[in-house]
């Protein structure tokens, strides 16, 4: 989810899209000029950025933020969303990320990257994919710490019952996620 050498942006940058399930925020940091290390450091269901910037590991956190920046990152995880709610459910896959945590998160965001729309699992199950099936709660705060939702699909982690569980923007934007991506199966 990270490179060792990313180093917190002084200025980080920031869209918001309207969805379906309300207004979604993006926030973009850079590592120096280059795009190359440019990645979505914490993405959600909000109407503006300051309620992510918690969310950002502490090294990554930007010290500032910049809206409506001609960005092609910026852009791409804009337009990433908007392809998702449009039937490309497979788009938030191919933005860049970075998140920053111990070993066992950074892995688990990476994992599930790859759970595919449509296949939810459950926690358990997660925490299968992980190698660690005894590691459930561990799983569990893999899911409830990402900061980047919809680009990292923590929605497609559900309860052992099958229900859909907590949300941090709240069980009806989870659930319509899980029903949008369940024509995908």
């Amino acid at each position: 989810m990270t490179s060792p050498s990313y180093r917190s942006p002084a200025q980080g940058l920031t869209v918001t899209v309207s969805t379906p399930d309300g207004a979604f925020t993006v926030i973009v940091g850079h590592q120096g000029a280059s795009t190359l290390a440019a990645a979505v450091l914490a993405a959600g269901w909000v109407d503006t950025p300051e309620p992510l910037l918690p969310l950002i590991h502490p090294d990554l956190r930007p010290t500032s933020l910049q809206r409506g920046v001609e960005d092609p990152v910026l852009r791409d995880a804009a337009d990433a969303v908007r392809a998702y709610y449009g039937g490309d459910l497979l788009a938030p896959a191919s933005i860049p990320v970075t998140q920053r945590s111990g070993g066992f998160r950074e892995r688990a965001w990476r994992v599930l990257r790859d759970v595919p729309p449509g296949e939810p699992v459950t926690y358990a199950g997660f925490a299968r994919m992980l190698g660690s099936s005894r590691a459930v709660r561990a799983a569990a705060g893999a899911c409830a710490s990402n900061a980047a939702a919809l680009f990292v699909p923590c929605h497609r982690v559900l309860r052992s019952d099958g229900t859909v569980g907590g949300f941090r923007y709240g069980t009806p934007v989870k659930q319509s996620l899980l029903d949008r991506e369940a024509g995908a199966r």
